[in-house]
């Protein structure tokens, strides 16, 4: 089946991780992708070996149909003439993609945000948020033109809570904050713009880092019991594709939608077969945590990532509370703290 059979879509930064694995997925669901990023045949980003020219490869190899463009999408004239590009040889465009990142040599994780390094900060800003905006700006008139279609932003997490770097956490969440303010604006056009978040992602540079290769991966297991729940890229990618195919998408308009939620909604699988629930393992291990006398610099650390991430979630409320009480965090204000009091009736 091919459900997005004679659409268009355009994947900027299709070049490796979630953006490769979603131009591929809806190539697999029979659109044609515009697949484009900096790395291209000859000129290479952020230190790695992957081309956006690989990723056409990849589809074409596969059956489905794109083409390569390279754009550097902080720059309006290489996204005007992209727009314009599509315009004239496609003739339309059902479904933008955002999922321009590499960003990740501007971010020192050890640095806390009176200590960071000002320099960087207007690259990075314009890397990985202003180009979002400059892209959906020229592309999405074609897309209200036509009366419908998808805009998706592509985050890191469903939660509310922090992402444990100022800078990381300003621009996922305001990525989140984009979709919502562009679904507000396109009531009444027939479109939809809403946020995709893949889970714990085995990316190529994941993969890397744990000395694997998607046939060996769950060698990694030893060293990161939390891999066991990992995803390939293909499952954000399948997400986006069903999406996409949804003739009733306009329900989720604004949400942040997680992948593998979205897997377990529509009824589809990774490539391996499996619907991770990375949430889940990671929830259920904290609360053993939270049972312990005493906790070691990794176990505390993992804790309070944890904490920081869903303690603004009324869902997770009670889990919120465990960890407080575990971390030694009962004393601060309500708006960093859950309340330890019985929890009542109201919001």
């Amino acid at each position: 089946m091919k459900p997005l059979e004679g659409r268009v879509a355009v994947v900027a930064g299709a070049t490796r991780g979630a953006g490769r694995g979603i131009a591929r997925a809806l190539a697999e669901a029979g659109a044609f992708v515009w697949c484009t990023g900096r790395s291209a045949a000859g000129q290479r980003g952020m230190d790695r070996a992957e081309t956006v020219d690989e990723t056409v490869a990849l589809i074409e190899a596969a059956g489905g149909r794109g083409v390569t463009v390279r754009v550097d999408h902080t720059r309006e004239e290489d996204v005007a003439a992209l727009a314009a590009r599509v315009r004239q040889e496609s003739g339309r465009l059902d479904v933008l993609v955002n999922s321009v990142w590499g960003a990740d040599p501007m971010i020192d994780w050890g640095k806390r945000f009176w200590e960071i390094d000002l320099a960087k900060l207007r690259a990075y800003v314009d890397q990985t948020m202003l180009s979002h905006l400059i892209t959906s700006r020229h592309m999405a008139p074609m897309i209200v033109e036509a009366g419908r279609g998808l805009i998706v932003e592509v985050i890191d997490g469903h939660f509310a809570g922090y992402r444990g770097h100022v800078l990381y956490d300003m621009t996922k969440a305001g990525l989140a904050r984009m979709a919502y303010g562009m679904a507000v604006e396109l009531v009444n056009t027939g479109v939809t713009a809403l946020s995709v978040s893949p889970g714990f992602l085995r990316s190529e540079a994941v993969l890397e880092h744990f000395g694997v290769t998607e046939d060996t991966w769950r060698e990694a297991i030893a060293k990161d019991a939390y891999f066991e729940e990992s995803e390939t890229p293909f499952l954000v990618g399948r997400a986006v594709a069903a999406l996409a195919a949804d003739p009733d998408v306009r329900r989720k308009a604004g949400t942040i939608c997680f992948a593998s939620d979205i897997a377990r909604e529509y009824g589809f699988a990774d490539v391996d077969g499996r619907v991770p629930d990375f949430p889940k393992l990671f929830d259920a291990n904290m609360k053993t945590l939270a049972g312990k006398v005493e906790l070691d610099a990794t176990e505390r650390w993992l804790m309070s990532a944890r904490y920081w991430q869903i303690h603004q979630d009324p869902a997770r409320r009670e889990l919120a509370v465990e960890l407080a009480k575990a971390l030694g965090l009962e004393g601060l204000g309500p708006g960093l703290s859950p309340s330890l009091a019985p929890a009542t009736g109201s919001t």
